[in-house]
């Protein structure tokens, strides 16, 4: 059969890596593909990205089955046009991707249907928020109502921080939010002290499958400082996901969310990703919920994936995930992102990139922000530019063999955490 990965990022390439795994999958397209997945074996790109023209595609290839990557095709509603034409796509609609476009939309999903998150008000109005925060004091969280690839969050530790914060994102807009209808909005919440981990699922509309549990680091300097990005690493399992941690968010988050979603008749199909903060006492609350898989929480999970990710999410678009089992490897994967000098506030593109080791069954490299020149160069072309994934029996083996790996990588600029894991080492030496 013939697969189509929508995207162009490090969770694409993983993915499409994963799906050529498939003892049914032929060929796997990705669209527009990045320069990793036009030198992985079995993959191919394509460069399409309106979704009209998707769909086009994917009639005239006779395109078994299509996974959608990043949130903005979500949010403009590919899923909804692919369904429209009678073709199979693992996505959530555009009205159930609100969870993630829509920052609004989803506190007040989760305080309608008593899933817990922090306490929020929301804001159009620059005067009333900065009145609001002079209110509630510091530490506080500010975050923008649209899509800002994973940068519209400003954890304020002062007051001036989060002034700055509201006016950035209720005015000059640096982050480039793509602000949803009735124009700029920020959400202003109360500040939860914990841990915070990445609870991932996969759903059909009424079924749920858990993937293992993940941890990633967002901010871009040692020791969680500095600004927030979209992901330096991450690392699978998450020892701070107890048993009992586990059952509670599927109890008291992902069950209730799944079931709200469908009685506000708009059942969610596809990943649902809770970003958890997890506290001393085991609590599990809601920071944010995003509607397709994490990067790169992808590059780790698919690493220790067992089962047949084809057969998976065929079931998923069946509306028969209850009928899949997941066969987990028991090792640890970690993964350690290098992105570009500038980033995360003006990444450079256009560095030359050599020395990527060739993949072995321990370790790969999955491109995030790669292109290939006329004479076959690869360059970066992205703030992320590759995650660097490996597997041990330990969270320090698996760290050591990923900056093993990554030794002989060079671009100019490269810029990359040393301690992708430390919180599970520091856990369990």
């Amino acid at each position: 059969m013939k697969v189509l990965v929508i995207g162009n990022g490090g969770r694409e390439h993983t993915l499409a890596w994963k799906l050529a795994q498939s003892a049914r999958v032929q060929t796997v397209y990705v669209a527009p593909g990045n320069g990793g997945t036009a030198l992985e074996g079995g993959l191919h790109n394509v460069p399409i990205t309106e979704p009209d023209a998707l769909a086009d595609f994917a009639e005239r290839e006779r395109i078994a089955l299509t996974v959608v990557g990043p949130e903005a095709p979500l949010a403009a509603g590919v899923v909804d046009q692919f369904r429209a034409r009678g073709l199979r796509i693992f996505g959530p609609t555009q009205a159930a991707a609100q969870l993630e476009s829509s920052k609004a939309f989803s506190k007040a999903f989760m305080k309608r249907h008593g899933i817990p998150t922090a306490d929020y008000e929301t804001f159009t109005d620059a005067a009333a928020a900065h009145a609001y925060v002079d209110a509630q004091g510091a530490p506080i969280v500010v975050k923008a109502d649209g899509l800002a690839a994973g940068k519209g969050v400003v954890v304020a530790t002062t007051l001036a921080e989060a002034h700055a914060a509201i006016d950035d994102m209720l005015g000059a807009n640096p982050l480039g939010v793509q602000h949803n209808a009735g124009g700029a909005r920020v959400v202003i919440e109360s500040f939860m002290a914990g841990e915070e981990a990445s609870f991932i699922v996969v759903s059909d509309g009424h079924h749920v499958q858990a993937l293992a549990t993940s941890q990633d680091h967002k901010r871009i300097g040692d020791g969680d400082t500095g600004p927030n990005t979209g992901g330096m690493g991450a690392y699978s399992p998450a020892p701070v996901v107890t048993p009992n941690v586990h059952a509670r968010v599927m109890r008291e988050i992902i069950q209730p969310t799944i079931a709200g979603m469908a009685r506000d008749g708009i059942p969610f199909t596809g990943f649902l990703y809770a970003g958890l903060m997890i506290d001393a006492h085991g609590r599990p609350r809601t920071v944010e919920f995003n509607a397709r898989l994490g990067d790169p929480e992808t590059q780790v999970l698919l690493m220790r994936l067992k089962s047949d990710f084809f057969e998976l999410l065929m079931h998923a678009t069946d509306g028969t995930l209850d009928k899949a089992s997941l066969e987990w490897d028991r090792r640890v994967a970690l993964v350690v992102v290098m992105a570009a000098a500038g980033y995360p506030a003006a990444p450079r593109k256009g560095d030359v990139i050599t020395g990527i080791p060739k993949p072995t069954a321990e370790a790969h490299v999955f491109h995030a922000g790669t292109t290939l020149d006329a004479q076959g160069r690869l360059l970066s072309s992205g703030g992320r530019v590759l995650g660097v994934a490996a597997l041990g029996e330990s969270v320090l083996e698996a760290q050591q063999r990923a900056y093993e790996f990554m030794r002989p990588i060079q671009f100019a600029g490269a810029q990359w955490r040393r301690d992708i894991g430390h919180r599970a080492i520091r856990q369990r030496p």
